[in-house]
């Protein structure tokens, strides 16, 4: 199944001063929010395939969206995660549905490699409702630099039948990261731990 999109949403976060300190190069996160129409809103559906393929679908081309409105190559990627909001006639099964079964393969072919899992958050809401989008390291979840969140919020957005779904990618951690742990440079790649 297609995703019936209403509505594409890319937002960039860059932070050029934190505390006084000047930010160089300016840290960035990217959000790129879909508001769809939840082909499963107001019944109860036992197979929940149709939005396990819009997840698939919304991976890719949300993450893809992050890369671009970063400016970067994918690879450049450094964080990312995901997140579903699911308005009054939907259920939290039908956002875990679009993002965790599929959602995360073609993320990670959007942002090259990601041997990490994809930090996510679900909630149901309703028009206007925000949602943390948690951030983690592509490719080590250990590397603290970049524990972090960045807000999705669609203001008309999810009606009743409606899902939000947001997919968020970085290009750095936090500004002026300074809590020890494992760093950027000593990445191994392999576990998705280290």
């Amino acid at each position: 199944m297609t995703a019936k999109i209403r509505k594409l949403l890319v937002q960039v976060d860059e932070t050029r001063i934190e505390m006084g300190q000047a930010i160089n190069p300016p840290t960035r996160r990217a959000v790129a929010m879909a508001v769809i129409e939840n082909p499963c809103a107001g019944r109860y559906e036992q197979n929940l395939d149709a939005l396990i393929a819009i997840g698939e679908e919304l991976g890719a081309l949300l993450g893809e969206k992050c890369v671009a409105a970063l400016g970067i190559a994918p690879g450049e990627a450094e964080s990312y995660g995901k997140a579903a909001i699911v308005g009054e006639a939907g259920e939290l099964e039908h956002a875990a549905a679009i993002l965790h079964p599929k959602l995360g393969a073609p993320l990670r072919k959007a942002v090259e490699k990601g041997a990490a899992l994809v930090p996510s958050s679900k909630k149901r809401g309703g028009l206007g409702t925000a949602i943390d989008v948690p951030l983690g390291h592509k490719d080590a979840a250990f590397v603290r630099s970049h524990f972090d969140a960045i807000e999705a919020r669609v203001s008309d957005a999810p009606r009743a039948n409606e899902i939000v779904v947001a997919v968020a990618v970085t290009d750095s951690g936090r500004p002026l990261p300074r809590i020890g742990g494992l760093q950027v440079s000593e990445i191994k790649g392999e576990d998705g731990l280290r």
